[in-house]
């Protein structure tokens, strides 16, 4: 083994070439020159063929370098090649041992000194990292409680911290324009005067993004507050605090007209939401926007008058009294409406107009035909039901709109017959009718103004009744009175309060009454036409001036003449 380490050493060590040798090599070159000089003539073709050889030769020596051997050759360019390698190896590994000699002189020098430097260190190494860990520490903890803000005053009142003045600044002027484009002066911009800033160490947990500090601000100034607001046709009707109340609110409306039926429920109204800041005095409770939108505002609604409409019967179809009618067409003359006239029905409209659709499914009646016969028995105008006629039923499915709860359109999608309808036969009488039979309508008896209506009454006249029974026309003296309806006069002359009164039997049920007269024109007896002039107006009996008392009875029973009079 010992042996084997030895040879193992001794060839780790570069073999270098001993002086003599080198000697030799040296004379055996010169000796070689003569010899070189005789070869002259062949030397292109030598030459050549040594070239060929220099990367194959160079390779060997490379190898034979890399393995430690000692490359040998005859050639005196080579040997002498050899020698400067082996003079530039020696030399590099004397400068090498020269300088690791240095080295550890060195060290033993400064060794006793860097053994102390290094116990040193060592000792003072955990003291630098544990105070410098304690510093990080604590601003760490500092910096994750406070951070550096700005907190917005207005009038010397804090409103909120935000983390920069820049952004406090856009916030307050922001604020204020809105402020003075809301109440449409330009003064309130001023506010941004009121607002103070103040830099400053904060806790995290106090900062605010712009968004609130803009909502903080327009509450603490108290001018502006963003709100919901409603409008109707751009009215304004009212603002609130709270997102989505007033969609509920709507939807609460058009839910009590909703059925199964309901297919749509609109307004007729432009009807928007808008969002954004308002006059704080707009903003109130939804129960006062409810009773708004329950009520009605100034508004005319109209009619206008058809053919067959009358007074009363307008009134009656808008849930009227004649009376409550003419207040509110003042100056109108209510015995002479024609057709085209508009007359008003009321000063107030609602704030909302509700469109409700409805597809109904419903059994309706089919109108039976009627055919005629003549008969020569039965006057002009008059008809006998020979055989009854039977209306039909159909299944009918339709659309119906109401606006208000009042039908104004009904489409139908489709009908199918159920049963049918069954003509009616009938006799028409061909019988010239005399003109003093009635018609079954009856005319105004005179013209002018109603001073008293059927019903009670309180005129505080001695005599009068308080139970009116008919309707008081007024005109002037020795006016014309007319028979309202073709019939036979029961009575004319005198009778107590009715002072000169022409009683007309119609022959159907119905008798009328012209009372107060100065003259009478016609006897008991008489047959007369409508139309006809029966007497002049007076103020005999009981009356208090000029006029004709005008009064229908029924089947025994005075009705409210307005009701049959066109």
């Amino acid at each position: 083994m010992a042996q084997g380490k030895h040879c193992k050493k001794a060839n780790s060590s570069p073999k270098y070439p001993s002086v003599r040798s080198l000697l030799n090599m040296v004379l055996a070159w010169f000796r070689s020159i003569p010899a070189a000089l005789s070869s002259l003539r062949d030397l292109p073709r030598v030459f050549l063929h040594r070239l060929q050889r220099i990367p194959s030769r160079l390779r060997s020596i490379l190898k034979e370098s890399r393995e430690k051997n000692f490359p040998e050759s005859n050639r005196m360019p080579i040997q002498l090649l050899l020698l400067l390698g082996g003079l530039f190896q020696m030399w590099a590994s004397l400068l090498q041992t020269k300088l690791h000699a240095l080295r550890r002189a060195h060290n033993r020098a400064v060794g006793k000194h860097e053994t102390r430097w290094r116990l040193q260190l060592k000792k003072i190494k955990p003291l630098y990292f544990a105070g410098g860990a304690a510093a990080l520490a604590v601003i760490a903890v500092f910096c994750s409680f406070y951070t550096f803000g700005t907190t917005v005053s207005y009038n010397g009142t804090d409103v909120d911290t935000v983390s920069n003045s820049l952004i406090a600044k856009r916030a307050a002027e922001k604020i204020a324009g809105i402020t003075a484009e809301t109440l449409g002066d330009s003064s309130y911009a001023a506010t941004a005067s009121l607002v103070h800033y103040s830099p400053a160490f904060v806790r995290r947990s106090e900062l605010s993004d712009k968004a609130e500090l803009e909502q903080n601000l327009a509450d603490e100034i108290g001018l502006v507050t963003y709100g919901y607001s409603l409008y109707i046709n751009d009215e304004l009707i009212g603002s609130t605090e709270y997102e989505g109340a007033l969609d509920d609110l709507l939807d609460q409306l058009k839910q009590i007209y909703v059925s199964e039926d309901t297919l749509s429920v609109d307004f007729v109204e432009d009807v928007r939401i808008a969002e954004g800041y308002v006059p704080t005095e707009s903003i109130m409770n939804l129960g006062h926007i409810a009773e708004i939108l329950n009520s009605t505002k100034a508004g005319e609604v109209t009619y206008t008058v058809v053919k067959g409409d009358t007074w009363s019967k307008i009134a009656n179809e808008n849930g009227m009294t004649s009376a409550e009618l003419e207040k509110i067409n003042s100056g109108y003359d209510i015995n002479r409406i024609h057709i085209g006239d508009v007359i008003t029905i009321s000063n107030a409209v609602p704030y909302l107009t509700v469109v409700v659709t409805e597809r109904q499914n419903y059994v309706d009646s089919i109108d039976y035909d009627i055919t005629y016969e003549d008969d020569n028995s039965m006057y002009q105008g008059d008809y006998r039901v020979i055989t009854k006629g039977a209306y039909g039923s159909a299944d009918v499915v339709a659309d119906v709109t109401y606006i208000n709860g009042v039908e104004t359109d009904r489409t139908v999608l489709s009908t199918v017959t159920l049963s049918a309808p069954v003509t009616e036969h009938r006799a028409a009488g061909t019988k010239p009718r005399p003109t003093w039979m009635p018609t079954g309508t009856f005319r105004w008896p005179a013209s002018g103004r109603i001073t008293s209506y059927f019903g009670y009454r309180n005129t505080g006249i001695r005599g009068a009744s308080t139970n009116h029974k008919g309707i008081d026309i007024a005109c002037s003296y020795g006016a014309p009175i007319y028979a309202a309806d073709g019939g036979t006069v029961t009575f004319s002359g005198y009778k107590g309060a009715m002072g000169y009164v022409v009683i007309i039997d119609h022959g159907n049920g119905y008798c009328t009454y012209y009372e107060h007269n100065s003259t009478l024109l016609v006897s008991a007896g008489a047959h007369v036409y409508k139309g006809q002039q029966i007497a002049k107006a007076g103020r005999s009996g009981v009356a208090s001036g000029v006029h004709c008392h005008f009064g229908i009875m029924k089947n025994g029973s005075y009705v409210n003449p307005l009701k049959y009079l066109p």
